[in-house]
């Protein structure tokens, strides 16, 4: 095996590199419209967007090929504000949602049922007696990444205190490890199991299989999620963890904590994260809500198999059980 070598990306980055101006987008009156019209003529024929023909946005065509770019061959995640939220009601909004997201890529489904919108909020579950996947909660979730190539939230609510939004460059995490321990960067390259947080079809295994780390033409990918890995011990069947991951694992968190390479933001209401599965990690803060149910935090997330291009493999980036269509 050849020497591994440093990633080089504007997708590797540290805090210190990143100006808002880069990845804040103002989208402005004109652009706002544009949504606004084409949620309403979709809402009107009855159509839910799966292809960017059923939500046509002639009028962002410059801005959609932009913002491509920099999700793909830039710093790999952009945050849009001001999306219109305050002029649509609640299925306008979802239709509009769904219908920027088209154009970016086909939405994939996020859980054992197929949901291709999801509602991220505290749904208050308590003890369920099995396992709950940490967005359905308001407890935090440490640096992960989530299937298919691009994740987009949608702010509809913000918390009473906390919940903040933390991403990091997983291609700069890389290039640490190397530096610091290449030891453990290889043991990223060994298969691990997996937890399916008992979401699994009837009649299969609780786990899977896949290395946290390996390489694709476009360079190393990362896709992890701590408590995945370590949730999957209790499976009988499951593979060990050796050490050496677990050192691994704990120099990843370590790393992706340190806040000279990550950027916090907090979301504000109509704002968008769209983030590059494959070159971003994103972690997410606790936080308290507020009383009435109708203020609590409430974000809308979309899994998108992009259309531009692919930043993991096509095992990772199809989702969970996607209907077909």
């Amino acid at each position: 095996m050849s020497p591994r070598r440093p990633f080089v990306s504007p997708s590797v980055w540290r805090t210190a590199d990143l100006s808002p101006h880069e990845w804040v987008v103002e989208l402005g009156p004109a652009r706002r419209a544009a949504l606004v019209r084409a949620a309403r003529s979709a809402a009107v024929r009855g159509v839910v967007p799966a292809l960017p023909a059923d939500f046509p946005l002639d009028e962002l065509g410059d801005d959609l090929v932009a913002w491509r770019a920099a999700l793909a061959d830039g710093r790999g995640f952009l945050l849009l504000r001001g999306f219109p939220v305050d002029e649509l009601d609640e299925r306008e909004v979802e239709l509009a949602w769904t219908g920027l997201g088209v154009h970016l890529g086909r939405a994939v489904g996020q859980n054992a049922a197929g949901d291709l919108l999801t509602h991220i909020r505290d749904e208050r579950l308590g003890d369920s007696g099995g396992k709950v996947r940490l967005y359905r909660t308001r407890q935090r979730q440490d640096f992960h990444s989530d299937g298919a190539d691009l994740i987009g939230l949608l702010c509809l609510h913000t918390a009473r205190r906390g919940g903040e939004s933390r991403i990091v460059s997983s291609g700069a995490i890389y290039n640490e490890l190397l530096t610091r321990r290449p030891d453990l960067l290889e043991a990223l390259y060994q298969v691990a199991a997996w937890d399916r947080q008992d979401e699994q079809p009837p009649g299969e295994r609780g786990w899977f299989p896949l290395a946290p780390l390996t390489d694709l033409p476009t360079g190393p990918r990362l896709f992890y999620i701590g408590w995945y890995l370590r949730d999957a011990q209790r499976h009988a069947d499951a593979p060990r963890l050796s050490g050496a991951q677990l050192e691994a694992m704990a120099l990843v968190e370590s790393i992706a904590n340190d806040p000279t390479f990550h950027l916090e933001m907090t979301f504000e209401r109509g704002d968008v994260q769209l983030l590059n599965n494959g070159r971003i990690l994103h972690a997410r803060e606790a936080y308290e809500d507020h009383d009435d149910p109708a203020a609590r935090r409430h974000l809308l997330r979309l899994w998108l198999a992009a259309h531009a291009f692919a930043s993991v493999e096509a095992g990772l980036r199809a989702g969970i059980n996607t209907p077909a269509r």
